[in-house]
This record gives C-alpha cells, structure tokens and sequence, in this order.
C-alpha cells in the first residue's frame, strides 16, 4: 500500500516576508526526532513565550513539567512496559467522539493509512500498528518530553485555554528551528506518570509533547496532512437574510 503524503514545501519557501504564518504552516506532527540535545534555556523561553496565549481573565489554566536525560527514560521504559504487557490503564477523558459520523471518521481514515502507507504498513497488520503506537511512549526519540497538567476542577473554558497555549508553544518552537508532536496518548498512563513526575492529584494530565530537532531523513517525517478549504468551514454572512435565508 502506497502512501498519500503530500510532498513538503521548503520551510523557507513558506508565506516568504511573513515569519508568523511560515512558523504556523510549517508546523506539524513530527514522528522522528535527531538526538540533539535542546538547552534548557530555550525550553524555558518557549514556556515563557506560549504563556501569551489568551485566558478567560487571565487564569492562565496551564501546568508544565518537562522531563529529558535519565527521568525521561526511566518513564518512557515504564510506559513501555505497561503498554507492551497490556496493563489495564484508562483515560480519564474523552478525547474522541463515542460514535464516529462523516466527515469526520473519512478524515480520521484518511490520516491513519496516509501515515501507514508511508512506512509500509498493510491494512490488517496488527502487530505492527501496535508498534508503531508504540513510539508515542519515548516521544518519538525526541530528547526532551513534556507533560501538561490542568486543575480537575477547571471547566471546558479552561481547556479551550489550554488549547492555545499548546498552540503558541507549537508555533514558538518553530520559530526557533525546533519541531513537536501533541500527544494525547500520555494521558491514558497518568497513573504512572503522576508518582514519577510528583504532579499532585489536583491535577489532570491532558497531553504530552515530543519536543526537539525534526529528523528530516526519516520517512514517516514525510507525512503532510491535508486541510479542509476555507469554503468548507467557514461562512461569510452580509446581511440577516442572507443568514436566514429570508425566513
């Protein structure tokens, strides 16, 4: 099975005059990482610069806990194991729809076998779907982790908080050469993580996040998703009638 990735645009090519949106389309799961070390000092600033995004009067709903080194490999070997030894482990939130519909099942598929057919995974092959899940649990070889927490007792407002600054740590990390990859998959062993990285019970682990140098040799980095065209979400109403078609 072939996949249908799309080729990548050089990233300097990208909306040339603009940096904003050269670090927003160059953005993107990033499933290879080198081993390069990244200094703490830059971690840091992207932490400090993401901490811009907007917050219902300023709450500023996020918690951070970045691990690299030997933790890093301490958790990610625990994760391994539990993932690998089918321990019963449970997300505390829905991230999916409990039932799947169109468009949104069409583009879920789409994705999956786009990124197998680009390692050259059949269809029906368990074992190595399996495995390649499997990566999410040492960040994809990313040298530095990070773990992101939210208060249990914080609404949804709160988590469309965190959202942007999840995003603007993205797009910050871009601006600096540095690629990611959200991943909510970490949040399925809080159990795990939480004694190991002392985050207090109050909290609620929502993703994790491979932080590093994208390796631009490795194959599954080739994957570019497709996006949906402005007519398709969007709406541009004149007038009440043309919103209520008359009525």
């Amino acid at each position: 099975m072939k996949g249908a990735a799309t080729a990548l645009p050089a990233r300097d090519s990208i909306a040339p005059g603009n940096p904003v949106d050269a670090a927003i389309l160059s953005r993107r799961s990033i499933r290879a990482f080198k081993p390069d070390a990244v200094d703490e000092s830059v971690i840091r600033h992207l932490l400090e610069v993401a901490a811009r995004a907007p917050s219902g009067t300023n709450t500023q709903p996020w918690n951070a806990y970045v691990v690299s080194g030997a933790a890093r490999d301490r958790l990610c070997a625990r994760i391994l194991e539990a993932y690998r030894s089918d321990e019963p482990h449970e997300f505390e939130y829905s991230y999916y729809p409990t039932v799947w519909r169109d468009p949104y099942i069409s583009r879920r598929r789409k994705n999956g076998w786009s990124l197998y057919g680009l390692l050259g995974i059949e269809k029906g092959d368990r074992e190595k779907m399996r495995d390649q899940h499997a990566r999410n649990y040492v960040f994809f070889d990313a040298p530095v982790g990070l773990i992101f927490t939210i208060d249990r007792d914080l609404e949804i407002g709160s988590w469309l908080d965190f959202g942007m600054y999840l995003q603007s740590f993205m797009i910050a990390a871009r601006g600096h050469g540095l690629d990611t990859c959200a991943q909510q998959a970490f949040a399925q062993y809080h159990k795990i993580i939480h004694p190991r990285l002392g985050i207090p019970e109050t909290q609620m682990i929502v993703c994790g996040m491979a932080l590093g140098y994208a390796d631009q040799d490795a194959v599954v980095n080739r994957l570019v998703t497709e996006r949906e065209p402005v007519e398709v979400f969007a709406r541009f109403i004149e007038n009440f009638e043309a919103a209520t078609n008359g009525q």
